[in-house]
């Protein structure tokens, strides 16, 4: 017979990977401002907050041309977000930031939009969910400057 992995003993593994503090969170509800008479944006709703990590997981999308217009067909950056097993799952237009950076600082404040739920895998070991990049960070110099490893 065999033994199912024990994910206690994985735990000294995943705490090397899943170093970044992130948040999934949902836009709240707009609030009257009473000043101006005009809706704002309320505060986030946050789902969850925890440690994670989030990947690069893909080149940009597709582009093609319609109309002698360019127009991307496809996300424009994929990313994977990885966290434990037991975070809630998140819904599909969601989104996710970075409020602590442990590697790679340009990852601090970057927003991104859930794209699918967690896939469900036989081995599952964390939670990996897609997601497309809302948000510009910094550029390739500024996070070379800041990138030193913990180990």
């Amino acid at each position: 017979m065999n033994n199912p992995i024990s994910l206690a003993a994985l735990e000294p593994v995943l705490k090397r990977i899943l170093v970044d503090t992130v948040q999934i969170f949902r836009p709240g509800p707009q609030v009257l401002n009473e000043a101006t008479g005009e809706y704002e944006p309320g505060p986030d709703i946050i789902v969850w907050e925890g440690l994670g990590a989030v990947f690069a997981a893909g080149g940009p999308g597709m582009v093609m041309s319609l109309a002698g217009q360019a127009y991307q067909d496809d996300t424009r950056n994929r990313y994977q977000l990885l966290t434990w097993l037991d975070a809630p799952v998140a819904s599909r237009d969601d989104c996710v930031r970075v409020t602590t950076a442990t590697v790679d600082q340009g990852l601090l404040n970057g927003v991104w939009r859930l794209l699918d739920l967690s896939q469900a895998q036989t081995l599952a070991i964390v939670c990996t969910t897609w997601m497309d990049e809302v948000t510009q960070r910094s550029t390739q110099a500024a996070r070379a400057a800041t990138h030193t490893l913990p180990f």
